[in-house]
Formats: structure tokens, sequence, C-alpha cells
């Protein structure tokens, strides 16, 4: 390929979960197109998210004071210009990342075409058809830039081995593990708790279930339903992201609502199911590489308006709780012909 980019500035800031729906498709990359370098610009703390990644390097972006407002993205250019990038792959399409691009002028730039018309005419109810996938979108801007990228036989890495702290923490039970997730960032995304905690007892009768969250509030309610049976650990908070990255890939399946979690678990390989409440995975956001039933869906004939958002910030008030017409059950015997205990 004659002048085609050596050295690629990838852009995608935030947040967790579309930050990790980026893996894949440079794993892809580097695999496809290993002459070329890639620099990843996100925050520091996904980091570990990329270290599996051959000929990638991340480029920490502090937005909060560093590299904060016009001057601080003006030095950020500088930073990148002096790293010789000869094209950037906008991954992110916001207000900053276009700023930042006005400053690295002269150098070949592509940005995601979110797609934005046909997810309005999604939540409005006017056509109701799946959408492009994120990880597609990504793929386009690079084949944009020149660099095709087929998704359709992915590989992921080795499970990681456990640390003594890890082990300490999880237990080295036989039983075959069971990740949850139970929060999202819009409790309309969300599986009602008291519906969960009934999965979450259910399944520690055969399996170690552990349960992933952060922020003082998840953390209260995890130790609750740890406290309740059994073979529930909570992780929240006792882990390092690397450390909560080894014990993922180490589980036999992730059960997340409609965010990051789920992502992280699909970017390893790892079998993912999803509970969606007001979102839908027409949007584009299912977990990568995962079968369409994994998707588990609230009941559409009670809740006609679905998706009624992208993302689950918008719905009607007696939508808060739509995912739990999904029934317990029904989750429960999903998970079990997944992975017999």
């Amino acid at each position: 390929m004659q002048d085609a980019p050596k050295h690629i500035l990838v852009i995608r800031l935030s947040a967790m979960g579309d930050v990790a729906m980026t893996v894949n498709v440079l794993r892809a990359f580097t695999q496809q197109y290993p002459d070329v370098k890639l620099t990843v610009l996100t925050r520091a703390f996904f980091k570990p998210f990329f270290r599996d990644l051959k000929n990638v390097s991340v480029f920490h972006a502090d937005v909060k004071h560093e590299h904060k407002g016009i001057l601080g993205l003006y030095k950020l250019s500088k930073e990148l210009k002096a790293l010789k990038i000869d094209a950037v792959a906008d991954l992110h399409n916001v207000l900053r990342s276009n700023i930042l691009k006005t400053f690295l002028f002269g150098i070949k730039t592509v940005q995601i075409d979110k797609g934005r018309a046909e997810k309005k005419a999604l939540v409005s109810g006017q056509e109701f058809k799946q959408l492009k996938t994120t990880h597609q979108r990504y793929a386009d801007v690079f084949k944009t830039l020149g660099f095709p990228i087929d998704l359709s036989n992915p590989n992921f890495p080795e499970k990681k081995p456990l640390s003594k702290k890890v082990i300490e923490t999880i237990g080295n039970s036989q039983k075959k593990r069971i990740g949850i997730a139970p929060f999202a960032a819009h409790e309309s995304k969300m599986y009602p708790l008291d519906l969960m905690q009934e999965v979450i007892e259910q399944l520690a009768e055969k399996y170690t279930v552990l349960l992933f969250g952060g922020g003082k509030k998840e953390i209260q309610t995890l130790t609750y339903f740890e406290s309740q049976e059994k073979g529930i650990i909570n992780l929240a908070g006792k882990l390092s992201l690397d450390e909560e990255l080894d014990v993922v890939s180490n589980l036999d399946v992730m059960l997340s609502m409609d965010s990051g979690n789920s992502h992280i678990a699909a970017m390893l390989g790892v079998k993912t199911m999803t509970i969606w409440g007001v979102t839908h995975p027409y949007a584009g956001f299912t977990p990568f590489n995962q079968p369409e039933d994994f998707c588990l869906l609230a009941d559409r004939t009670q809740y006609p308006k679905i998706p009624t958002s992208v993302y689950g910030n918008k719905f009607p008030e007696d939508y808060k709780n739509a995912a739990g017409s999904i029934p317990v059950k029904t989750v429960v015997e999903k998970i079990q012909s997944v992975i017999p205990a």
C-alpha cells in the first residue's frame, strides 16, 4: 500500500464500554496489519484493556487537569505530534476530539459515523431494525483510512494465571464461575435488584458467583447479596482493574446489563449474557461475537416503545422496571443451558 499510514492515532476517551469495544477491532487490525503502529489516546484508567495487544501503545489524556480546555488540548496536540503519527482514527467524534483534530491539521483524519439519524428513527419507533454494530462502525473508520478489517474470525487472549491475592479473594472452589454485574448507568437498564437477588441465590446453589460493581452504594448492595448465601463473593472495591480482568478471563460466563462489564467480558472471549431494559440490541451495542439469544430482552408486548433511547437515559416513568418482565426462571435456565454445573 503506497503512502499508507505507518503510525495511527486512535482516539476513544470514554466511556468504559465504548473503550472496551475498541479492543477486538484493534486486535484484528494488529493481526491483519502487523507493520502498522497504533497509539490509543484514552484515559489512564483504561490502559489495562490494551495490555495483550501487540504494536499498540496507550497515551494518557488527562482531560481534567493537564489537557483540560483549549490550551490543554493544544498542549496535547503538540505531545501527539512528537510521536510522529501520520493518521488519526477518531472513534469518539465529540467536541473534545474535534477540537484536538483542528490542532493536528495536515494529518489525515477519519472520524466515526455514529449513525445518529438511524438511531433517532429506531428510538422514535419509525423503524425497528438491526443497525450496524459499534464494532463495525469502528472498523469502517480504518477501512476509510485504507485498512479494511475482517472481524468474522476473532482471536482472544488466553486465560490469565491468577495471583495468590486474587485466589485468596475469590477462593479456589472447583465449581464453575459465573460473573454477575447487576448495575448500569441508568436504572432503566437494570434488572430489578430483588429479582437479581433471586437469580444470584439460585445460581449460588451450584456455581461460584462473583459480583462486580463499584462505588459506595453498589458495594453496599453487593455486600448484602454476599451475606445471604454461601458461594457468593463480592469483588467490588477489592481488586485493581488488571486483577479484575484476570478474574473475568477465567469466568465460565458473565451476566451483565447493557453496560461496560458486558463489553469487558466479550473483549476477553468470555460467554456473555446480557439483560436489556429500555435499550435494545438493534442500536448496535451487543457485546462482541456473542450469539443473538444471549441477549435477554424485556417484553415488547408490555413495553412496545422499547427502545425508548439509545443509552437508557430517556423513558416513560412506567418503563423504569421494564427488564423485570424477564422471568427469573428464564435468566437462570439460560445460564444453566450454557454452562451445566
